[in-house]
């Protein structure tokens, strides 16, 4: 089946069509979510709730005996929500930063769901838990009902962000301030880190422990290189997430034993090095760009302000000068006096050169502000 023939597929046939509303939706809710932990210098929170996971998927089989998705996202959940708890209190009540405290929970817990896994593979029925797919999603196994949480989920953190979008913008940027104004802090970090807990849990089906992480941030850093709004990066790497999720179910669809997950994070992880590299505000392209220009004009500057001091020593400015004295000026080049000329800076007759009234002004004016800025 061709990719075109897939991407059709995507929206007629009722399997494919789930599993693909599913990715979207999870992506939308992913990039949307991340945004938040990305601004907030957390960007490990993902990698660290994921990872702690593990264990609470193992364990709730254990204890259960279930091999239900619905028993064992729920034991992820709490697991996660615990290894949350931790981490803030790793940080408020020692000296260590953060990162530190989120790369200890990240290898503990999934020291110990590693060390489960194992355990759990040895029993009898390891064979039909199939508990390993958590490791790295299974798209297919998506059904309605799933995608119905998600959306669900989705909707209530559009409610949510709705109602406290104020006081999340203020404590993004500045908590102090938002402590002053009478904002509940501590409830609002704690709501907005539950959302971002509950979705990497519902993701974990999806496309695993190991990759969750990168589907919350990829979309949240290639919609940062776009905009510095907040309203406008949440739209964009929610819009950056559902194409991902869509793009990668159809090219995962089109070919065999292509693992739904993985591709999902690659098409995402394109787009974020598409972002580095070609967007307007601080794409690697533009910024050469904007770093040659600069040059230019720097270049421009100098060969005006040369002839400004040799024009000024004359009573007449636009007395004609010979284009030779400027030959030795390491700031002349030929696009400079054409350009110059463009700008009827100066005027060219022959090899002689003269400055015009409006460039004579415009090296005046630069001279003038150099000599404030100076002083």
């Amino acid at each position: 089946m061709s990719i075109f023939d897939t991407f059709i597929a995507l929206f007629t046939d009722s399997t494919l069509r789930t599993i693909a509303i599913g990715t979207m939706v999870l992506g939308a809710t992913s990039g949307m979510l991340g945004s938040f932990a990305v601004l907030r210098k957390e960007s490990l929170l993902g990698d660290a709730i994921s990872h702690a996971a593990l264990p609470g998927i193992v364990l709730a089989f254990l204890i259960t005996g279930s091999k239900e998705s619905y028993v064992l996202l729920f034991g992820a959940l709490i697991v996660g929500l615990i290894g949350t708890v931790w981490i803030r209190s790793i940080v408020h009540k020692t000296h260590l930063k953060t990162d530190t405290a989120l790369g200890l929970i990240l290898s503990i817990f999934f020291g110990f769901g590693i060390l489960l896994l194992t355990y759990v593979q040895k029993l009898p029925d390891a064979n039909q838990a199939g508990l390993d797919k958590y490791l790295f999603g299974q798209a297919a196994t998506l059904i309605d009902l799933d995608v119905y949480i998600l959306i669900a989920v989705t909707l209530i953190a559009l409610v949510i962000l709705f109602l406290f979008w104020k006081e999340f913008k203020i404590m993004l940027f500045d908590t102090d301030y938002a402590k002053t104004l009478g904002f509940n802090v501590k409830f609002i970090d704690i709501l907005i880190t539950f959302f971002i807990v509950l979705t990497i849990v519902l993701g974990l089906q999806t496309v695993g422990v190991v990759l969750m992480s990168a589907l919350l941030l990829a979309p949240a850093a290639a919609a940062r290189q776009w905009t510095n709004s907040l309203g406008k990066m949440v739209l964009i790497a929610a819009i950056i997430g559902a194409l991902s999720g869509l793009i990668g179910t159809g090219i995962s669809a089109s070919e065999n034993n292509l693992p739904t997950g993985p591709v999902i994070v690659i098409v995402a992880s394109a787009i974020v090095l598409f972002s580095f590299i070609f967007s307007p505000i601080r794409g690697i392209l533009f910024q050469q760009l904007r770093l040659h220009q600069n040059r230019n004009n720097l270049e421009l500057m100098k060969t005006l302000q040369l002839m400004y001091n040799i024009a000024k020593t004359h009573q007449d400015f636009t007395h004609p000068h010979a284009i030779g004295i400027l030959n030795d000026f390491r700031g002349f080049s030929k696009s400079s006096l054409k350009k110059m000329e463009e700008k009827e800076w100066i005027q060219i007759e022959g090899n002689q050169w003269k400055l015009t009234a409006i460039g004579f002004k415009e090296a005046k004016d630069m001279f003038h502000s150099n000599s404030l800025e100076n002083g």
